[in-house]
């Protein structure tokens, strides 16, 4: 079984959906975790209810990670509790509809600052960390199939997980000799609170499946798995990659018949 016991682990964006997926898998796996989030009394009740599963040590912190000195606070509050950071996930991140022709700016630089300004930020913390210490570290970027393929409709977030892409590349050739290692993991369609809602329409979620050649959609849990995988030794000379766990998707250039029942 893969295992990381003693090591600590930070998730943003861990209130719920796959960052709480993620943060429960660490602890079964045996970390200590830190949570943050922007819901912080969301976030500390997912700690707690980790804590009490899994008998894992777990912290919450509530955490705009957009902004530098709320980065600066989580990376504190994990080094009083915890006295390292061996795993950081940037998790965190938020979606607003908008193409080219009618994304406003203000909503398109709030996109790319939960989603990949927060990266650079706690990512840069934990490298610094990491490199002092001179232990093995790893550090994951949540990206998405759609730095890949895209909707024309998310503009802002399509840009963004594009960045994390390439972020994770030049972060992992800069850490490569600090014995760092830094990946992302590109989701597929995950069923999350959001896509909860958004497949209420049958027409939207036949769609969705017409594109999966897997013919389902992914659960945070399945995420999750991908996550311990890259944090443990078992992807000990892996780096600079994105793994992919979307059914199929990437690898399809065409749809694929959804039965009427389905």
């Amino acid at each position: 079984m893969i295992s990381l016991d003693g090591r600590t682990a930070i998730v943003t964006g861990a209130a719920q959906g796959i960052g709480a997926a993620c943060a429960r898998s660490f602890a079964e796996h045996g970390a200590s975790v830190l949570l943050a989030d922007i819901q912080g009394e969301k976030c500390a009740r997912t700690a707690r209810s980790i804590a009490a599963d899994t008998g894992a040590a777990t912290a919450s912190v509530r955490a705009d990670v957009s902004d530098e000195a709320a980065c600066e606070r989580v990376m504190g509050a994990c080094l009083d509790r915890f006295g390292a950071c061996d795993i950081l996930l940037n998790n965190a991140g938020i979606l607003v509809a908008g193409s080219i022709l009618d994304a406003a700016v203000e909503d398109f630089d709030r996109v790319i600052a939960v989603n990949l300004r927060s990266a650079f930020l706690m990512g840069r913390l934990a490298a610094r960390e990491m490199a002092k210490r001179g232990t093995r570290g790893a550090i994951i970027n949540m990206s998405s199939t759609n730095a890949v393929v895209t909707i024309p409709s998310q503009l802002a977030y399509a840009a963004s997980k594009g960045g994390i892409a390439q972020l994770t590349r030049v972060m992992a050739m800069g850490l490569a000799e600090h014995g760092v290692r830094v990946n992302a993991i590109g989701p597929g369609t995950i069923l999350t609170d959001i896509l909860h809602t958004v497949i209420q329409d049958d027409s939207t979620r036949r769609t969705i499946l017409s594109r999966t050649p897997l013919g389902r959609f992914g659960e945070p849990e399945e995420v999750a798995r991908v996550a311990v995988f890259l944090a443990s030794d078992y992807a000990s000379y892996l780096t600079g990659e994105t793994i992919y766990p979307d059914g199929g998707r990437l690898s399809l250039n065409y749809t694929v018949p959804v039965p009427n029942d389905a």
